[in-house]
């Protein structure tokens, strides 16, 4: 539904340019498309390249890593899709991420960070996330979605600096559409980074469905929140242009501390299943200033997310 309503706006915002520009201007139709083509075939192709670089990314063998090696391919199997390959990141941060342009090309890499910080019970839990987003394409769904709002923004730029400069009878038209697409850039945009939060709760719920306790994967987020916020800022912000990919985001980890409060009742650094089971009846709260860089990121808040897995315990 997501998808259509995207595609929608799309679609309505070519319209009001042909409207507006008429037929005459159709090749500008074929231009945009092929464009739009044209940057979804480089995001496919040198998208897993960039992640690699920036994520400082090291695939490990099972002679290196075999536990990790175990895991994984105990949860593909059980996900019935091929097993990835494995990496680990230099990064201190503590955190997880898979990315790859098929299921056959998929790649599963967890941080340092991460790797010093979890038990094995919650780090299998994190991986099923990772291996669940693998399993249900999202990496692909997202980039394709994140073409959207890039055509619009493009669209803005064109149309309306050049009715700045225009001696044209129609500028003022020129500017009503490029202030037009700008507006469904901001749109679409939200729109996307919803879609990408609402596959963030069902990666969440994959993990279960993959023999995962909930409350592993509720200590797990618990513990990223402390370590992120533990972490080094500079490292944080030289990743943030992929903290898409993460689990949580690392940025937002400081903001985050406060409102978990409201889980860990006895305070000892871990989510059990009665703390799951007394939050599954409670209402959460989350302050205004959390509700609202919730709508401008890729990633749920960890407190909805730790009180949707509470939905799930048996």
């Amino acid at each position: 539904m997501l998808v259509g309503l995207l595609f929608a706006i799309l679609y309505t915002l070519f319209s009001l340019i042909g409207f507006a520009l008429g037929l005459r201007e159709i090749y500008f139709y074929v231009f945009m498309l092929l464009l739009a083509g044209i940057l979804v075939f480089i995001q496919y192709l040198i998208g897993p390249k960039v992640v690699e670089i920036s994520m400082m990314v090291k695939y490990v063998s099972e002679k290196e890593y075999p536990e990790l090696h175990r895991i994984v391919e105990e949860l593909s199997r059980e996900a019935g899709i091929p097993k990835p390959r494995v990496g680990v990141s230099g990064l201190n941060i503590p955190n997880a991420f898979a990315f790859g342009r098929t299921k056959r090309d998929a790649r599963v890499c967890v941080t340092k960070g991460l790797l010093n910080l979890l038990n094995e019970k919650e780090l299998r839990a994190v991986l099923g996330h990772e291996i669940s987003h693998i399993k249900h394409k999202d990496v692909f769904v997202i980039t394709m979605l994140s073409v959207i709002p890039t055509i619009c923004y493009m669209i803005y730029v064109s149309f309306f600096w050049s009715s700045i400069y225009s001696r044209r009878r129609d500028s003022g038209a020129l500017a009503l559409i490029g202030l037009t697409a700008f507006l469904l850039y901001l749109i679409t945009s939200l729109l996307v980074m919803y879609a990408s939060r609402i596959r963030e709760y069902y990666a969440d719920y994959g993990s279960v469905e993959l023999g995962n306790k909930p409350n592993w994967l509720a200590t797990a987020l618990y513990k990223l929140v402390y370590g992120s916020a533990r972490a080094d800022r500079n490292t944080i912000k030289r990743v943030a242009g992929m903290k898409a990919f993460f689990l949580n985001d690392p940025a937002n980890a400081v903001n985050e501390i406060s409102e978990l409060k409201q889980v860990d009742l006895n305070l000892d650094g871990v989510i059990d299943e009665y703390e799951l089971q007394v939050l599954a009846e409670r209402k959460i709260k989350l302050s205004k200033s959390e509700k609202i860089m919730e709508l401008l990121s890729s990633h749920p808040s960890t407190l909805k997310r730790i009180k949707a897995l509470s939905n799930l315990v048996q």
